[in-house]
Parts: C-alpha cells; structure tokens; sequence
C-alpha cells in the first residue's frame, strides 16, 4: 500500500469513527433527555438505598464491634491465607513448582475458564486473591447475623453476594486477561462497540440498563419458535386456547391440559421441535390443548388470581368439552401456573367437580415458607412500594419481574452479558432459551398483589382455608387425584426442596421426581438430548427433602419418559384423533395465536 493508500485508509477510518462517535453522542442525548422528562413528568422520589438494607449491616456491624476478639480473630483467618497465597505466588515466580492453589472457584463457577487465569501466576494471585476475599467477606457476615431477624439476615446475604459479585476481577478491562487481550488486539474498538452497545440498551430500556442477552432478530414466534401445528379455539380476556393437529390416528381418551405460568411466557413448553415438550406429548399420543396468557395493560389491572382460575383452567375445562366431547381432562402445570392448578384442583374438589384425573406440576411451589431467595424481595415495606407502582399503572412491568430472577443468578444472566456485550464488544449469540427469558409480560395489579401476599408473604395457601376462590375455602389436603411433582436440583426460583413439601399436602398417591439442572433446563429436557438425569424413590410420611434424596435412586436420561410412563395409564383408552376445529369450537386462528406475539 502507497503513503497515499495509506493516508486515504487512514482518514477514511478515522472519520468513520468520527461517525460512530456522533452518533453515540446524539444518542446519549436524547437518552438523558427522555429521562429527565420522564422523572418530571412524575415527580422527582427521594432516592433510598437497596430496599433499605443499610439497616440491617449497622446492625450486623455493631455486632461485630461488640466482639473485638471474634473481629479480629475473623481477620487473622483472612491475613493468614493471604501470607500461603504470597508464598505460592512467589514460589511460581521464582521458577518454583506450581502447587496446588490456596483456593479454588466453585465447580459451577465459569469466570475464571481462561488459561490465563491457571498458567499467568499474575492473574492467578488476581484470581485467588479475589476469592480469598470474597469467601472471607460472606462467611463473615454470615457468622456475624445471629442477632438480627430471619428476613434481615437473608437480605445482608443476598446484597452482600451481590457486591462481592460485581467487584469480581473478570468484570474490568485491566484485570480481566480475556477482555485485555481483544482491548490491545484490536486497539480499543471492542471499548467503542461496547459503548455503543451499551447505549442501545439504555434506551431501549427508556434510561434503564436492558441488558439484550441474545440477537433478538433472529427469532420470531410462529416463525421459527412454538412450531407446533395446531389451532386457537377458544379465547376471553385472559386467555387464548390452542388445541394441537395429532401427530397420528389415534389418541388417548382423556386430553391434556397444559397450563404454563403467566409470569413468562408459554411457548417455553415449545420453543422448537426439538425440546418442545408439547410436541413431544403430541408425538405420544396426547390430544394436547395448551393455555396462552394474555399480556395484560391497564385496562386488566381488576383480574385477580380467581379470575386467573375461573377465566383460565376452569374456562378450558368447558371449551375442552366442546372441542372433543370429553369431560376427564389430565393437566399439567407449570411454576405460576401449577400453584393455580394446585388452588384451582381444591376448589373443584369442594365443589365435587372431578373433570380433572391427573395433575402434573413441573417446579411448582404450594407450600411458601421457605422460597428461597426470592423471598429477599418480600416484606411489607417492599409490598407497599411496589403496590403503589402497579396501582398507579394497573399493572406490574415484566422486565422487572426478569430483573428480579437475574438478580438470583447475577453472574451467569447479568455480568457475563456486560463483559460479552459491552467490554468485548460482541453481539449475544442467538439463543432460543434466552430469547424467551427477554420476551416478559405484564401482571396484573389485583392478581400480583394477592399473589405476594397470600403465597410467599403469609404462605396461606398451605394452610386449609387460609385463602378463599369463589367464596370458598381452599384446603390442598382435599385434592385426592394422582399427582406427578417434577422439581429440578439447582432451580434458583421453585428450590427443589421447597417443591418437595407439595408431597405433605396432597392427599392422593404422589410420585415425587427430581430432575437436575435448573427452573428451566430441568423442565425442557428432551430424551433425545440425554443431557440430564433425574432422581425417583419412594416417599415415607413426615420423610425431609434431603433424607429422600439420600435413597433415591439416579436414572441417566430424561424423565419425560419416566412421566409418559406414570401418565399414560391414566389417559384412559385410545380412541380416534381429534382435529382442531372438528368439534363444536370453530377455529379462531392459527397457533400459536396472537396473544402470545404481544410484546412488553
């Protein structure tokens, strides 16, 4: 290349980037504009901290202050690895062996997978040091919480993990080998596209960070997700019915019902054909109709959880009878949406309705007294908060729902995406899962607010009659059908455990199954994949979580197969297939409806 080339290469480079960066100038404009307006369009809130957990670390603190011994003998603990940690650093320095670490990640902790964090003995003290630190840093408040209350304690543990978290060494350019290494390669421009990155996301989040965790273009409902052929037949303000095309002449006599959790979406049950699970039962002989939720506005904030019942399951029951004639319906439910099964089963069963034969509850809580972390963001002061927020829209935003979850697992769905996006500078891969996880909706005022209070603030659904549907008392301990409890191993959202108390309430015969992985990829797990297995065994009374699980036995492979076994003997017998639209409900559309297309 001539001096000339050289220059003209060089000049047009540098007024593209001239380009680039008035652009993201205009843009953080007009994002700092739209903010202000909105804040004075509202009024201006006195900014408080983390749901007002300052308290509770003034508190913890001058526990420790009390107990100077305790204080210091935690910080000889500290310094006392930090001098091995000097040791073996200059050891390998030195030319020395390399030794086994004075720490290591946990076995599920993916940050430090570069080599340089193992083969570097820089990045290594910078790795080990950090761990050192944090895992003195939470053991120490957790030994130092024995004074305050439960919901206290919980919350110093949660928001401490979240500081230790955001401060890890992997989320700066400099201490971070990966992102130093593309910094220096490509001199810089993966800082400018993560900037700029950073900016769409701002306003696409109207001045809040929405962190795009996949390319969103590159999925479309109906178009190359929720795939599976079949027809609405049936629809009212909450809700959309579909019922599937069978895959063959034949199908089981009682259809089944799937009823996904409003919080999300439904299509998780059938992203593509490859791990749909409706496809899959479909596929076994199931006449499937499925339940697709409303993305509710203001104009629903009135629909409470008896609305959700009576307009969801109750409705489906009734259109279900139209469509094929059949009254004995086998359901599912998944999360949200088996907890309303559980509340919905109860009330039928005071009412001496049995349409329902079999039920099926994938990760799904009843019993609310120890809900994990979620329960962080449960107490009075917070309720209140939020009600005034949803009442003053009629509705709770999805996305803060989706952040809530990705708080739970801030490192895999919220710092590795910052590091991906705007430290290297890269688009997301394309990720049906994820694309889902983005695609929220709304909840309703009056339904989210009993919600929270019934379930995870009073844990009344466990109690007979703590709650009433209808006028009337609602006692788990009255469903008598046969129950199928799926919970998933690290589910973050439904704790397994927690799921497992569901087996002291009902009163039928249960058959407890344990996946592993998590809330979703414990669920949506396809034989074909033989990706994951699962734990079965026989359950005793008054017999604890953990007990169980020392004698249950582990299968390899999916439990699909397992549950296709429970259920297919209780999907009476095989009688011709029935297509959508063949009985007395008229096709409305084509799955999987228009309801679900409604974007937040």
């Amino acid at each position: 290349m001539t001096e000339q080339n050289r220059s003209t290469g060089g000049t047009e480079e540098s007024l593209e980037q001239a380009d680039e960066f008035a652009r993201m100038a205009a843009q953080s404009q007009r994002i700092v504009a739209d903010f202000i307006a909105r804040q004075q369009s509202k009024g201006v809130l006195e900014p408080q901290g983390p749901f007002n957990v300052g308290q509770a670390f003034m508190e913890m603190t001058q526990q420790m202050l009390a107990d100077p011994a305790r204080l210091v003998q935690a910080q000889l603990g500290l310094w006392e690895g930090y001098v091995k940690l000097w040791q073996h650093t200059a050891s390998r320095m030195m030319g020395g062996e390399p030794g086994e670490p004075i720490v290591m990640p946990a076995p599920d902790d993916r940050r430090f997978r570069a080599a340089e964090w193992r083969d570097n003995h820089i990045y290594d003290f910078i790795k080990q040091s950090y761990l050192l630190t944090s895992n003195w840093f939470l053991s120490t408040v957790q030994k130092n919480t024995g004074g305050l209350d439960e919901k206290s304690a919980q919350k110093l543990a949660f928001y401490t993990r979240q500081f230790v978290d955001a401060v890890s060494p992997t989320n700066f350019v400099l201490s971070n080998p990966t992102v130093l290494r593309e910094t220096l390669d490509s001199g810089g421009a993966n800082l400018v596209r993560g900037l700029g990155n950073m900016l769409d996301d701002l306003e696409r989040g109207g001045g809040n960070l929405d962190i795009r965790m996949t390319d969103t273009d590159a999925f479309e409902v109906g178009e190359n997700l929720a795939l599976t052929p079949g027809k609405v037949v049936f629809q009212n303000e909450l809700m959309q019915l579909i019922q599937y095309a069978p895959a063959g002449e034949t199908v089981y006599r009682r259809p089944l019902l799937v009823i996904a959790p409003w919080i999300n979406k439904f299509y998780v049950l059938d992203l593509k054909p490859e791990n749909s699970f409706i496809a899959w039962a479909v596929a076994q002989g199931y006449t499937v109709f499925a339940i697709s939720w409303v993305n509710p506005d203001g104009r629903l904030s009135h629909k409470g959880f008896e609305d959700y019942m009576r307009e969801g399951p109750l409705a489906a029951l009734d259109a279900i009878a139209e469509a094929c004639g059949e009254k004995q319906v086998a359901a599912v439910g998944y999360c949200l949406g088996g907890t309303l099964l559980s509340a919905t089963l109860a009330y039928m069963s005071a009412e001496g309705d049995k349409r329902i034969t079999s039920a099926t509850f994938f990760a799904t809580l009843v019993d609310f007294d120890e809900p994990g972390e979620l329960g962080v963001f449960i107490d009075e002061e917070q309720l209140a908060g939020l009600e005034k927020s949803m009442n003053e829209k009629g509705y709770l935003d999805g996305r803060e729902m989706a952040t809530t979850f990705n708080l739970l697992r801030a490192n895999d769905l919220i710092w590795s995406f910052v590091i991906n996006n705007y430290l290297m500078g890269k688009d997301p891969f394309p990720f049906d899962l994820l694309y889902w996880n983005s695609d929220s909706t709304r909840m309703p005022a009056e339904m989210h607010s009993f919600y929270l209070r019934k379930m995870y603030q009073d844990n009344a659904l466990a109690r007979p009659g703590g709650i009433e549907l209808g006028g009337v008392p609602i006692d788990l301990g009255k469903i008598t059908v046969p129950t199928y409890v799926l919970a998933a191993h690290d589910d973050h959202i439904a704790p397994w455990q927690s799921c497992f108390k569901a087996t002291g309430h009902y009163s039928g015969k249960i058959r407890f199954v344990l996946g592993q992985s998590g809330h979703i990829a414990g669920v949506v797990n396809p034989p074909a994949a033989e990706k994951y297995g699962f734990w079965t065994g026989d359950l005793k009374a008054g017999e604890s979580a953990e007990n169980w699980l020392a004698n249950a036995a582990r299968h390899e492979g999916s439990w699909w197969r397992d549950w296709q076994g429970w259920q297919s003997r209780r999907a009476g017998k095989k009688v011709a297939a029935r297509e959508p639209g063949a009985g007395k409900l008229k096709i409305i559309e084509d799955a999987p409806g228009s309801y679900v297309k409604v974007r937040t």
